[in-house]
């Protein structure tokens, strides 16, 4: 039960990452460049204290810190400029499919095998998202912005996939977030600082702090006490609580353009996670 609560919090976190960006940049309390600097800066703090705190040495190799500071960078920028105009629940849809969609498709081009299955249901994913995303013509999904977050949903993916061999990951993580700061810092000068009030700022801070150091530092230390295909499912929540949380925080807009178009990723994404190959032969034993 404890188990089951932790992750559940985790999840909730990483939904409200969304929801607080949305309510920052949305609501003009704050510019995307500061948020987006501010976020990184106290999340590369608090990870570095949880590090003296657990005795673990803020190291990496240097080629892995630029690797992984870069992908976590353009996941920032990216992420941050979207939630100019997106709603935090689309936001989160499209981050959250192509930052699955580009795992696997790394992992095909790496020779993992694959089954009909996870096919049917990486098309069935990514043609929701299409759905979603496409433009009818009512000005209602701004396709510019929805390219900036699967800029950022790519950004994650490659920062997921280079820190899975990672020996110590919240070492890992303190190291990125601090290489990261600096790397975004010459990006938001060249955005420019038009507002940063004292509520914006608070909100920076939460989501750095918090809901993304907290945050990350907990789901790993839950990972190893989950199964992995149960990790990538459980991921499926926070598209959804986004969605349900920027309609009741936010009074977002739930059409049905978005409901069918939801359905159609997390679906499809949950075909890809349990139809994989190694999983059906251990059903099968």
């Amino acid at each position: 039960m404890r188990l089951f609560c932790l992750v559940c919090l985790t999840m909730i976190a990483f939904a409200a990452n969304s929801i607080l960006s949305r309510m920052a940049i949305g609501s003009e309390h704050m510019d995307a460049g500061s948020f987006g600097l501010l976020r990184l800066a106290s999340g590369a703090a608090v990870l570095m204290v949880l590090c003296r705190m657990q005795g673990v040495a803020a190291r990496q190799d240097l080629r892995a810190s630029l690797k992984g500071g870069a992908a976590l960078t353009l996941y920032i920028a990216g992420f941050s400029l979207a939630y100019q105009q997106l709603d935090a629940g689309l936001g989160a849809l499209v981050l959250f499919g192509v930052v699955q969609m580009s795992m696997f498709v790394w992992g095909v081009l790496r020779g993992t095998a694959v089954s009909s299955g996870q096919v049917a249901g990486a098309v069935m994913a990514f043609l929701g998202l299409a759905y979603v995303v496409w433009p009818d013509g009512s000005g209602a999904v701004p396709l510019g912005a929805s390219l900036l977050m699967a800029a950022a949903g790519l950004g994650w993916g490659i920062y997921s996939i280079l820190g899975r061999g990672a020996a110590q990951p919240l070492a890992a993580t303190a190291v990125n977030f601090l290489w990261s700061t600096a790397m975004f810092l010459p990006i938001a000068l060249w955005l420019g600082s038009s507002t940063m009030s004292l509520c914006g700022a608070v909100l920076a801070v939460l989501s750095g702090a918090v809901t993304s150091g907290i945050g990350y530092a907990l789901w790993y230390r839950l990972l190893p006490q989950i199964l992995p295909a149960v990790a990538a499912t459980v991921q499926l929540s926070v598209p959804v609580i986004a969605i349900l949380a920027g309609a009741v925080l936010l009074g977002e807009a739930i059409g049905l353009r978005l409901i069918f178009g939801s359905a159609a990723v997390l679906g499809g994404i949950a075909l890809v996670v349990l139809q994989a190959p190694a999983r059906k032969a251990l059903a099968v034993k």
